[in-house]
């Protein structure tokens, strides 16, 4: 059974960067052909994906963050970050980690860590 779970710091101050690890057992992360992926979902708005770091160890984020946002790995410690720098208010969510698998064209997500809340102020 794979689990994952995320930590960090709950309060990040304005301009600075948000850092998230999540903690991967029961699986590996360079398992063929998973796709570990960050999810963020602002208060009282929907899912938003960030991006993933795929098994090979490739990169792929979400446009609207592209430019913020870097997802590395560990595979030594079967962990992956996320850092995204310059937050603002607006960046305040929980965020998850979670794996991802293509199917149907679709990037499904059948495991999830329980999340964690991270909240921008100063």
């Amino acid at each position: 059974q794979v689990q994952l779970q995320e930590s960090g710091p709950g309060l990040v101050k304005p301009s600075q960067t948000l850092s998230l690890t999540c903690t991967v057992s029961g699986g590996s992360i360079t398992t063929n052909y998973y796709y570990w992926s960050w999810i963020r979902q602002p208060p009282g708005k929907g899912l938003e994906w960030i991006g993933y770091i795929a098994y090979t160890g490739s990169t792929y984020y979400s446009p609207s963050l592209k430019s913020r946002t870097s997802i590395s790995r560990d595979t030594s410690k079967n962990q992956f970050t996320l850092q995204l720098s310059s937050v603002t208010p607006e960046d305040t969510a929980v965020y998850y980690c979670a794996r991802g698998e293509y199917g149907g064209g679709y990037l499904n997500f059948g495991y999830w860590g329980q999340g964690t809340q991270v909240t921008v102020s100063s």
